[in-house]
């Protein structure tokens, strides 16, 4: 794929003078591997699973389209997948059981958004000898009512946006439940998802609708 992948898209040469990845190229990406993970879950009469999302197996095209790789191959292979980076995204019951199922998607889907509203890793340093895994950062922080703290520096100059933006953390936050029931479908991040890029359309055509508005 020719843009590369996700991962190296956000974290790869973090320098002044890169080009920001804005909020609207986020959103395409977010939904557009929603909607993959959305299509493997609905194939094998609704019992597929995928079990290794994270940003690396988002693969991008020269549009920025979200493309969702390794498809099948974690559930075939029942090796040991103990580095940080595949571990950061596991639900707490896969750590536990070791079982894939389609919510332990939706908890590594949920990661994989806080890690592009933060641009942080899913495995971060808690100051001591130990990690911390992302959603429990970003509950720390939310928690503390500093949530404009959890966002990447690159969107906080993308100030209209900052309403959609807290929606999005509420939707990983939701796909991030430590109770898998408490998780939504994949269709149901969809259409959460979709709600937000809706109201987020209407706002900008009432506010340009405003400022064409001629005072006499």
């Amino acid at each position: 794929m020719p843009a590369g992948s996700l991962f190296a898209l956000l974290h790869g040469n973090r320098t002044s003078d890169r080009t920001p990845l804005d909020w609207d190229t986020r959103m395409k990406i977010a939904l557009g591997t929603a909607r993959g993970i959305a299509n493997i879950h609905t194939e094998g009469g609704g019992k597929f699973t995928h079990g290794n999302i994270k940003s690396s197996n988002v693969l991008l095209s020269d549009e920025l389209e979200a493309c969702v790789s390794d498809v099948g191959l974690t559930p075939l292979m029942n090796a040991p997948l103990t580095t940080s980076r595949i571990v950061g995204y596991r639900a707490p019951e896969v750590i536990e059981t070791r079982k894939i199922t389609q919510k332990s998607d939706v908890y590594s889907f949920g990661v994989l958004l806080l890690e592009m509203l933060t641009a942080k890793a899913p495995l971060q340093p808690s100051g001591q000898d130990d990690v911390v895994d992302l959603p429990r950062w970003v509950r720390s922080v939310v928690r503390e009512e500093w949530t404009a703290e959890v966002f990447d520096v690159e969107l906080l100059r993308f100030q209209t946006f900052q309403e959609e933006m807290v929606q999005m953390l509420q939707i990983a936050l939701t796909c991030v439940a430590k109770t898998p029931d408490m998780r939504p479908t994949m269709d149901e991040a969809i259409r959460m998802i979709e709600d937000v890029r809706q109201s987020e359309s209407k706002n900008r055509t009432s506010s340009e609708a405003e400022s064409n508005i001629q005072t006499p």
